[in-house]
Order: C-alpha cells, then sequence, then structure tokens
C-alpha cells in the first residue's frame, strides 16, 4: 500500500530521488570510499578530523557540556566509512571501509581512556547526564538510528540536500558512546563501558541497514560487466545476525527501563501514602540506584514508623528490593526490603 498520489515501488523512487538530482555511482563512491581517488588526503582529513572530534567529545563529556559534544558529533567524520560499508555490501564489492570503522573505533575508545585518567576514581560516573544517557540504551536509540541512517544516506545520493548533512551527524551518536566507553573502561567501570559500546554497535548496525537498502532502492547496484563477490548472502546473513545480537540487549535494557519505572512510581505513591498523617511531609523524589530504591522526602517533623512504609510498599515493588529514606533534615533512614 503506497501513499495516494506516490504510485508504485518506481514513482515513490523518482520521488525520492529525481533522476535530475540523483548523484553517479562513480561519485558517491568517491565520496564513500576512503581508498580510491586522492586517497592519501581523504586518509589525512579523516584521521585528523576524527582524532579532533574524539577529543572534543572527551572534554564535552567530561565537563558534562552537551554544546561541546555536538561540536564533536558535527566534525566527526565516522559515518563515511559506514555508509561505505553499505555502498560495498550492494555493489558486492570488497571495501577497506570496515578497517578504516574498527581502527578509528580503537582510536577514540584509546583517546576515551586516556581522557579518563584525569577524572578521580572516587567520581561516580553516574551523575554525569552525557555519561548515564549513553550507557543505557534502549530500542527507542534502535530506531532513532534507523530513521537517522535512512536520511543520510538519501541525502549523500541527492545533490540538492547535502545542507541536512551537518543535522544527521548531530541525530546520531557514533564518537560520543565510543568515548563514554573509553572513560568507563579506564575507570573499571565494565559494565557501564559494555552498555555504551552496545549503543555504537546499535548505531553502526542500523547505519549499515539503512543503508544498504536505501542504496539497493535507489539502484546503487554494481554494473553487470564487473567482478562481484561469490557467496554475498553470507554477509547479509551475518548482518542480521549481528543486528539480532544487538537487538537481544537493547530489547532486555528497554524492558527493564520500564519495569524499574513502573516501580518508582508506585513506590513514590505509596510512600505518599505512608505521609499523609504527617503534616508538611511530603515526597520530593524517588530513584534507583545500585538495585537500591531510595525515597527522598521533606518532613518539618519525625517521620512516621519505617514498617508502615514497607506494609504500603509491599506488592507494589518486588520482595527484597532494599528501601532508603533520605530526610532532607538530614537524616538517612535504611528502612529494609520490602516482604521483610
Amino acid at each position: 500500500m503506497f501513499l495516494p498520489g506516490w504510485g508504485g515501488p518506481g514513482q515513490l523512487r523518482a520521488k525520492v530521488l529525481p533522476d535530475r538530482q540523483r548523484r553517479s555511482l562513480d561519485d558517491l563512491q568517491e565520496d564513500l570510499d576512503l581508498s580510491s581517488g586522492d586517497s592519501r588526503s581523504k586518509q589525512s582529513a579523516f584521521w585528523t578530523m576524527l582524532t579532533l572530534s574524539a577529543v572534543i567529545a572527551a572534554c564535552g563529556i567530561l565537563t558534562d557540556s552537551t554544546a561541546t559534544v555536538i561540536g564533536a558529533m558535527i566534525i566527526a567524520p565516522l559515518s563515511t566509512p559506514i555508509m561505505g560499508i553499505a555502498l560495498g555490501a550492494v555493489q558486492r564489492r570488497h571495501s577497506t571501509a570496515g578497517a578504516f570503522v574498527a581502527l578509528g573505533c580503537l582510536l577514540v575508545i584509546l583517546v576515551g581512556a586516556v581522557a579518563s585518567l584525569v577524572v578521580p576514581q572516587s567520581y561516580d560516573l553516574l551523575t554525569n547526564g552525557l555519561i548515564s544517557g549513553r550507557t543505557s540504551p534502549g530500542l527507542l536509540d534502535l530506531v532513532s538510528a534507523l530513521a537517522t541512517g535512512f536520511a543520510g544516506a538519501v541525502a549523500l545520493a541527492r545533490k540538492d540536500v547535502a545542507a541536512v548533512l551537518p543535522g544527521v551527524a548531530i541525530a546520531i551518536s557514533l564518537v560520543p558512546p565510543l568515548v563514554v566507553t573509553g572513560v568507563c573502561a579506564g575507570q573499571t567501570a565494565w559494565w557501564l563501558a559494555l552498555g555504551a559500546l552496545v549503543l555504537f554497535l546499535s548505531n553502526l548496525f542500523a547505519l549499515v541497514f539503512a543503508g544498504m537498502a536505501v542504496y539497493t532502492v535507489l539502484g546503487y547496484t554494481r554494473t553487470a560487466g564487473r567482478r562481484t563477490l561469490h557467496r554475498p548472502r553470507r554477509a547479509h546473513v551475518m548482518l542480521g545476525l549481528l543486528f539480532a545480537a544487538v537487538l537481544l540487549p537493547l530489547g532486555a535494557n528497554t524492558v527493564a527501563t520500564v519495569l524499574l519505572n513502573t516501580w518508582t512510581l508506585r513506590a513514590r505513591s505509596a510512600a505518599e501514602r505512608w505521609l499523609t498523617q504527617t503534616p508538611g511531609a511530603a515526597v520530593t523524589s524517588v530513584d534507583a540506584r545500585s538495585r537500591t530504591l531510595y525515597i527522598h522526602v521533606r518532613s518539618p517533623g519525625d517521620l512516621p514508623p519505617i514498617d508502615g512504609l514497607l506494609d504500603a510498599l509491599r506488592g507494589q515493588v518486588p520482595d527484597g528490593v532494599p528501601i532508603v529514606v533520605d530526610s532532607t533534615r538530614g537524616r538517612q533512614i535504611t528502612a529494609g526490603q520490602v516482604g521483610d
């Protein structure tokens, strides 16, 4: 089923990429293949801009500056060889793009690890929003990466929409999660590093998948007279398996996040009921850290018995979850575990 007035697949392709705006395959390959044409100049620009982007991203992340990280995203050239992988797969030819992506990832992670040397060992990485936001990816991150990949592939294939490429660079998160991976690894926070790496991999596979889909539909296939790779299906199958492997942790993390938000809301409601008989008392916030629920309350006087809170929480959150009540009067009470 197609939108009214758009016709069949051929007309849809013509509207997405009119012939007069279509870039030639040679022009597209010249931009995406760092080993063709003036390869020395292209590779020099790639490594220079990638290094600077990693340094800028590291500074922005460690200073919790969103504007600085956005600047690093704009100049990051890592999406070029990633789209080169997609074009090479569509053309069924060998490409050096994968090597540039792999080496580029190692470079950025190394920059992040070096930057972590200035971070005190006592520093809580999760207090930095730019780090915590990239260590717990979900399915929405994958959907966003897919949409960005489609936008980037179409923009590269058209002559008239190059102006949107900076926006595409901002929308896709490539260098920042790699820097976060290096920073967290340098602080031996291995689970956080793994979460940031999963975010990058999901973006990587989403870009390749979207690029392959767009370039196939738009007709950027290898001409019949040129040599192609044998057994091209194997590459597509491997990409599908890797894509599925990324979906599993993203899906599991999304479910965990939804459950955690549900339990947090229930804990807040239970705590508000617990304080109803205390004049002037209120729940300011509820958050979860290290598998513990922290209930922050404001009260001008003494708090009600903690047993009442545990009773109110029974059946609202899983049994065995540690509960800590944090009062603005300067007291922190370890209430115990639900179900005790």
